[in-house]
């Protein structure tokens, strides 16, 4: 019988997904990939989720896409694959309901990120990672270019030089070094991995939610936009922000001193 391929559970206002392929890494076929379009869909649309917890369940994170007959890419078939249509069709939807999602993602790496694997990280908000875990672009070794994202999120993690590095020479780079570089937020004790990704995630769950999708959809659009675009969003963003009852709360719990109470509004 096949298991579900994310195991999803609700609480607190954290939704966790956790990929469930052990056996293969946790590495991404075709009902792992729609699994997770599903659950970012309910998170979208769902009030009660105010946080997504992404994990794999086992020893790693994700390897990346599956390469074996019957995954994303049947490496076994005689005619080339074409590998953009699975990207247009399930991969790149993925990774743009991730960055879109108006709630926050966090990554709890709890192993080996590898190729496709790497990114789905990377395209996570705040990305925790036990410290040994590692980040691993393994593209080129079997001729191919990194994909979810990659291209888009090395540069602007680690800079160009080393963007160019870790594709070109397919490094794998230690949880603690990919700290340093800035690739991701925080490195942890294996054993506090998930107490500390759990925390983190409720911590955000009760805050502002309005807040934190502005700021997405600031740091998102950051890239492309020149400094004139980017200060009218921030305006027109604030303007929206300033008018929410979460602000009125912030503002009157500062002033009294207190721990503020966001509902999302």
């Amino acid at each position: 019988m096949e298991r579900t391929p994310v195991i999803a559970a609700l609480e607190g206002g954290v939704l966790t997904l956790m990929l469930n392929r052990p056996q293969r890494l946790n590495a991404m076929n075709n009902a792992l990939i729609e699994a997770m379009n599903h659950e970012l869909a309910r998170a979208r649309d769902d009030a009660d989720i105010r946080c997504v917890l992404l994990t794999g369940l086992g020893r790693g994170f994700c390897a990346g896409a599956d390469l074996s007959g019957g995954g994303t890419v049947d490496s076994t078939a005689n005619v080339p694959p074409d590998l953009g249509a699975n990207m247009d069709r399930i991969f790149n939807p993925m990774i743009r309901a991730m960055r879109e999602l108006p709630k926050p993602i966090v990554g709890a790496i709890n192993g080996v990120a590898a190729g496709g694997g790497a990114n789905l990280a990377l395209a996570c908000d705040i990305v925790l990672a036990a410290r040994s875990a590692r980040f691993d672009q393994a593209f080129v070794r079997i001729s191919l270019l990194p994909d979810l994202g990659g291209t888009y999120f090395l540069p602007r993690t680690v800079g160009d030089a080393r963007a160019r590095g870790l594709a070109m020479l397919g490094k794998s780079v230690p949880a603690e070094e990919a700290e340093r570089m800035g690739m991701i937020w925080q490195t942890v004790d294996d054993a506090a991995l998930m107490a500390e990704a759990t925390k983190l995630a409720r911590q955000l769950a009760s805050g502002p939610t309005l807040s934190y999708a502005a700021i997405k959809k600031a740091i998102n659009a950051a890239a492309t936009n020149t400094l004139d675009q980017q200060l009218d969003l921030e305006r027109d963003s604030q303007r929206e922000l300033g008018r929410s009852a979460d602000f009125r709360e912030g503002v009157t719990a500062f002033l009294a001193k207190r721990p503020a109470e966001f509902a999302g509004r």
